[in-house]
């Protein structure tokens, strides 16, 4: 059968398997097309199973079989079974569904898989007989670090490949390798998790931000009673509203805030606060918007980044690790709908929203924030706007972009190495996902900035600082 994928683009793989899409909110619609262009794959070897009929337009015009036929604890295996055999590959895009049943699933099977975010089965995020722990992203990237014990030579398992968590980690590794030649720090490119560690350390890093600034606007105004977002509500919601603060914990950090929390089992990597993210405001900085208050959302990155940098000694004590946190700064009725969502003691409302069409303007602007080193703090990442967005795929808005993005890239890769197990962003070829994405991120930018969190401070009222290392979480953190 002759392929049926568009000529006009490059197509990096090809894929004599069939594909299931897993849930096909706004990622899932806004990913289709670029799979169709980048992948060598008729669209008769493509389903899409969910749980609701949000998408069933998209799959109709891209010609894809498309049924809702929500996954369960109970129902998931035998349904998987009709669409799925040794050789294809699952893109779990779905909320409610556990990612971990999912991945066991397809070792059993030898299927290959990704996922944006380590999820529960429903109700995960908010079952109060779980501790805080039990239900922050650490302790469920502690359940999916289980799996690889014995996933050698077992079929790909990608976790946590969006934009952030995903594209964010080769962020950080090009931005390492920019410092390391504008300072002239003498260093090879890294080859291995240890030598990526050395180099971060050696450069004096000590704490990193996901650095977010999305000045997406609508046409209209926000909705009473509706939760109007850049990307998925419930998605939101769970990570900003549900579960705590999450950050990775430096070795540098002097002091812990009064209600941090450190996990009892696994990594050691993070700690937690006993409070939402969307309530922890933080201080940061983006080339164009300068300095900000962001939000410090949980994030698979937060923790995984952290882990991934640390050097330890024999005993398993950490001798350097960088603070590492999302400081995120939503679009404007984003932030307004946080606001009054709390005001309904943190339940949902009934009526949510995306933003796509109705966006008139503005950009959304992702990347890594380093400092420390001996230029101060450098940020590197996408700069992509709404305008650029639309000219360049279909059913996006500009932070949808910069997620779907990163799926084709970490999708393609598990293609191309198909038995490596278990594998977060940390782990993978960053030259081979960076030259994949970079067409759909609009300019990529690297600047250095004289900025900390120090600058300004105490000039109306009196505040109790660390001046003696402006990179203190201390200092970040505003209360």
């Amino acid at each position: 059968m002759e392929k049926s994928f568009n000529k006009k683009y490059k197509v990096h793989v090809e894929f004599p398997g069939r594909m299931l899409i897993v849930g096909f909110g706004s990622i899932g619609q806004g990913v289709l097309p670029l799979i169709l262009r980048h992948i060598g794959i008729d669209k008769s070897c493509i389903s899409i199973i969910t749980a609701d009929k949000l998408g069933e337009k998209v799959a109709k015009k891209e010609g894809v079989k498309f049924e809702i036929c929500p996954l369960t604890r109970d129902n998931y295996k035998n349904i998987l079974d009709k669409y799925l055999r040794p050789g294809d590959f699952l893109l779990n895009l779905s909320v409610d569904v556990s990612s971990v049943a999912l991945i066991e699933y397809c070792r059993e099977r030898d299927v290959l898989y990704l996922d944006t975010v380590v999820e529960p089965w429903l109700g995960g995020y908010t079952d109060t007989s779980l501790s805080f722990s039990e239900r922050s992203n650490y302790g469920l990237r502690e359940t999916l670090i289980a799996l690889k014990g014995n996933s050698a030579n077992s079929p790909t398992a990608v976790s946590t490949h969006g934009a952030n968590p995903g594209i964010v980690s080769h962020f950080i590794k090009r931005a390492l390798l920019n410092i390391a030649r504008d300072t002239r720090f003498p260093a090879k490119k890294p080859v291995s998790r240890e030598e990526w560690s050395k180099l971060m350390h050696g450069l004096g890093v000590k704490a990193i931000h996901i650095a977010e600034y999305d000045s997406q606007v609508s046409r209209k105004p926000k909705k009473v009673d509706r939760f109007e977002n850049t990307w998925s509500v419930p998605g939101f919601h769970s990570e900003s509203i549900c579960q705590p603060c999450e950050l990775g914990w430096g070795t540098h950090e002097k002091h812990r805030p009064k209600n941090a929390l450190r996990h009892k089992y696994g990594c050691g990597a993070a700690i937690y606060l006993d409070q939402p993210g969307a309530k922890t405001l933080v201080r940061t900085w983006t080339p164009e918007h300068g300095p900000f208050l962001g939000r410090a959302v949980t994030h698979n990155e937060s923790i995984s980044i952290a882990d991934y940098f640390s050097l330890k000694d024999k005993a398993g004590r950490a001798l350097y690790r960088p603070t590492v946190h999302y400081a995120y700064r939503s679009c404007d009725v984003s932030i307004l709908s946080i606001e009054e969502c709390f005001g309904k003691n943190s339940v949902l409302q009934k009526e949510q929203l995306v933003l796509m069409d109705e966006i008139e303007t503005g950009m959304d602007e992702l990347g890594v924030l380093l400092m420390g080193h001996k230029k101060n703090a450098y940020w590197y990442g996408s700069q992509l706007t709404i305008e650029e967005t639309r000219k360049l795929a279909p059913y996006q808005n500009a932070t949808g972009l910069q997620v779907t993005a990163g799926v084709l890239g970490g999708v393609i890769w598990a293609m191309e190495n198909p038995r490596r197990g278990v594998v977060e962003a940390d782990e993978m070829d960053f030259e081979r996902v960076m030259e994949i994405i970079e067409p759909y991120l609009g300019k990529m930018i690297g600047a250095y900035t004289d900025w900390t969190p120090l600058k300004n401070r105490g000039s109306l009222f009196p505040e109790d600082v660390d001046t003696s290392d402006p990179w203190q979480f201390k200092n970040i953190l505003f209360n």
